[in-house]
């Protein structure tokens, strides 16, 4: 799958995806990964540093929130016309740019860091992303990102739940099977049927890779591992937000922050 349908896929997901995340549906994000990311993260105050993948800009604003000078791109123009709207109301310094990872539009080696909130699993061509990533960085200059768990979300996967609807188990397969934008069909669990039915269900092209094609395009990069997290929900954020109760079972994510350490 090219990235142009790549992006076609986005464009058309964007509207319900804006309306539902913004409403505090994506409670997977809110309440775990996200605070998760941003606990993982070093002090990016002063630094300047671009978000791969922005969508529409929520966890980019928590980042210049910490003092960092961001830009941000996304292939789907009506992310970036929401993130654009929302800065207007309440001025960040973010510049959100459409534009595809794997085709960065600036010189090498002018931010000090780069992010990515759960948006290199959905890019065809993952190498190539993490290869530009590597170039915009400057020596020494990170990547942080957040990726579906390959080992416990590979193209299929069930939560089993006991009699009185409680998680006890996940049951995966495929997990060698290397997809290249097969498609899957969901939305955000935690919205109201009434609401979810207004819209059409998400599209979402999956380029699952193993966990081991992970720590090869890193290398293949330029990239050392320095530090890697699967966020666990606690007990407490288990039950008020039961949705995320399945990551006391197995992660749903990996995160992970790489360094440049040499000139490919």
């Amino acid at each position: 799958m090219l990235s142009s349908e790549v992006g076609a896929y986005w464009e058309k997901n964007a509207p319900a995806w804006i309306a539902l995340s913004r409403a505090g549906y994506d409670v997977y994000r809110d309440a775990l990964n996200t605070p998760a990311f941003l606990q993982m993260l070093p002090d990016v105050g002063g630094l300047k540093g671009i978000d791969l993948g922005c969508g529409e800009g929520t966890n980019t604003r928590q980042i210049a929130i910490r003092g960092a000078r961001m830009s941000a791109i996304d292939i789907a123009p009506s992310f970036i016309e929401a993130a654009r709207a929302a800065e207007r109301q309440d001025p960040q310094g973010v510049e959100y740019l459409i534009g595809n990872a794997a085709h960065l539009e600036f010189p090498d080696e002018c931010f000090d860091f780069a992010v990515a909130f759960m948006s290199f699993m959905d890019m065809p061509d993952q190498t190539k992303a993490l290869k530009e990533a590597h170039r915009v960085l400057v020596r020494g200059g990170f990547l942080q990102f957040s990726i579906l768990h390959p080992c416990f979300v590979p193209p299929k996967r069930r939560t089993l739940r006991n009699s009185e609807g409680e998680v006890y188990a996940i049951e995966v397969a495929d997990y060698f099977h290397r997809t290249n934008g097969d498609v899957e069909t969901w939305s955000f669990g935690a919205a109201p049927e009434e609401e979810r039915g207004r819209y059409a269900p998400f599209e979402v092209p999956r380029f699952h890779r193993t966990l081991s094609d992970w720590v090869g395009m890193i290398h293949e990069a330029g990239f050392q591992i320095e530090s890697l997290h699967e966020p666990v929900a606690d007990e407490e954020t288990a039950k008020k937000y039961p949705e995320v109760a399945d990551t006391r079972v197995t992660p749903l994510f990996l995160l992970l922050r790489v360094r440049k350490v040499s000139i490919t």
